[in-house]
Order: structure tokens, then sequence, then C-alpha cells
């Protein structure tokens, strides 16, 4: 498989993981972020005392003691893990867990988990995003603890997450401590953007197929917190949280920015974008509001998720003041 051909299979499994999540989880986006922080962990007077229970997405799990060995199977959980300062806990991360640079990654797959390969770290605490198969009976058998943290599909799903890890790995201040910064970053970020008009809207591309996202998708909230329309909503048919759109629907809906989710997998830029036929009658292309993303950052529910809300946030700036909106 090729590197491009990969990193395309790696965007569209993110896709299918949140659309399974859409469809499981519990999580409500009006849900207050410190009652999930103490559902999701013990007592702050408990904050590091093990043995520790919390009600995963895998169930309740019990981890006994401190985890100095611990295996992220997911890029998320890995950034998480290292915001809560529990990098020096972790001792092996799966093959797309690039950031930060010092994340141990090695070459687990989390789609298709070497179970042997794992326990060769001697794990005492395996972080995972969704169980493809018999991943976690085989840990089970190995008596080695695990934790699903699947794809997020709102803010408050994260913060529970981040609040679960830092329960789970004796570093709940920390955990505690990054819910609050990333609260009030992106409340920040909301009430200091200027407001769209009804008349603002944006494309989201996936990859260089068209894929995209609708605003039911934890992507797609990112961008109705600041206002903006979502021509994907309009897209024929039932097509799901995740359509893919042609270019004649795209040209048509004339989207006033366009936000590219593509540039590492699918070499795709403002450039590329101009190029394409027809695609010079958008007035994202006209005005120059072709906004380049960094693939990891747009497809991450973790930490990170500020810096892409303050991306769209500053193009929200940049662009619709231009328009005089």
């Amino acid at each position: 498989m090729s590197r491009s051909t990969a990193a395309r299979a790696a965007i569209l499994l993110f896709a299918l993981l949140l659309a399974t999540a859409c469809a499981s989880s519990g999580g409500a986006a009006g849900t207050d972020q410190s009652e999930l922080a103490v559902a999701a962990s013990p007592s702050p007077s408990a904050s590091s005392r093990f043995p520790v229970t919390v009600d995963a997405a895998n169930g309740e799990i019990t981890i006994d003691a401190r985890p100095e060995n611990i295996v992220s199977l997911s890029p998320t959980a890995t950034e998480m893990l290292f915001a809560i300062d529990a990098g020096d806990q972790t001792v092996a991360a799966d093959s797309f867990s690039n950031y930060p640079p010092e994340a141990p990654t090695t070459d687990l797959s989390a789609s298709e988990p070497n179970i042997e390969a794992i326990a060769g770290y001697s794990p005492d605490l395996v972080v995972f995003p969704d169980d493809p198969g018999d991943l976690e009976a085989s840990l089970t058998e190995l008596d080695i603890p695990a934790i699903s943290l699947p794809a997020a599909t709102t803010l408050d799903d994260t913060y529970a997450q981040i609040a679960q890890l830092g329960a789970v790995t004796g570093n709940q201040d920390s955990a505690t401590a990054l819910i609050e910064e990333m609260s009030t970053d992106i409340g920040e970020l909301v009430a200091q953007a200027p407001t769209a008009s009804a008349s603002t809207t944006f494309y989201h591309e996936l990859d260089d197929t068209y894929y995209s996202v609708t605003s039911e998708t934890f992507i797609g909230q990112l961008y109705g917190m600041l206002g903006l329309r979502n021509i994907a909503d309009e897209a024929p048919g039932d097509a799901g949280d995740y359509p893919q759109l042609s270019s004649e629907f795209i040209i048509d809906a004339n989207p006033t920015l366009v936000f590219l989710a593509d540039t590492r997998c699918c070499g795709q830029s403002a450039e590329t974008v101009a190029q394409r036929p027809g695609w010079d009658q958008i007035d994202a292309v006209t005005d120059d509001a072709v906004i380049e993303l960094d693939d990891d950052v747009a497809s991450r529910w973790g930490p990170r998720v500020v810096d892409l809300l303050e991306t769209i946030a500053d193009a929200v700036e940049t662009h619709v003041d231009a328009a005089g909106s």
C-alpha cells in the first residue's frame, strides 16, 4: 500500500470511527464539563490513590496501581497522555501516533493489533479507540487492563476522556487543569470571533474525492460554534454524516470558505483546488479563502482541537470581515 493510499485509508477509518461513535455515544453537548470530570474519576481527595475505577466505553475498568508501562493504540489518546503529564509512563504508541515529537511511536497497529507485539512491552495499561475484533478479550486473558476511548462526538466527550485518563494514570490534577484550560480557550475563541452572517458557508474536505462532514459530526460542531453554515448539510439523498459530495454540487453551493483536511494525505492545497475544473467560480477560491489544515489536527479530538478551532476562527475573522459581514 502506498503512503498516500494508507493515509487516505486512515482518514476514512477516522470517519467510520466517528460515525460509529455517533450511533453509540451517550455524551450530550450541554453537559457541564466539571460534572463529566467528576463522573469519570475518583473523588479529588483520592486523585492519586489506587485502585481506581472508571466507567469507560468498554465498561467499568479498575486499575490496581499507577501504570508505568502504558501502550497507546490511539493517536488522540497519545496526545492526551502527554498533555496530562503521563508521557513518561507511556512506553509505546501506535504507528499513527506522531505527536508530540517525543511520542514513542512504533509499528503497532490499532486496526490490526498484534497481541504478542503489544504484550512484548509488558504493559500495565493499554488504551485503544475501538475494538476491531478480539483485542480486549485477548488482553483480558493476559491480565492486561485496557480502556477504550472511542471517537468523541462532542467536546464534552473529549473532556470526559481526558478526565478518565487522568484518573487511571494518577494524573488527575493535570487532567483537570487541561480541561479547564481547553474550556477557557475555546470559550474565548467563540466569544471573540466575529458573527458570521447567514450567507457565510463552508466546505470541509476530508479527501480529494470530496468526502466531507455534516454539522452532526464532531468537526462539524466546531464550525457551528462560530456560526458557519455547512454546505454538506444539504447533500442530496441519505448521504449520512460523512457524505461524498460531487464537484458540481460544491461549485453550485459556492462556499465562502473552503477548509482542506487533505493536505498531507492527498497533496491538496489552495493551488491545486484553484486548478480544479470550474472551481474558479467559487467565492472561496476567487477570494483566497481556501484554508490549508493539518490533517492530523483536523482529525483528532484531543487537546489540539483548540488549535483547529483557532484556525477556523482566524479564517472567519479574516474573510468574513473582508466580505463586510
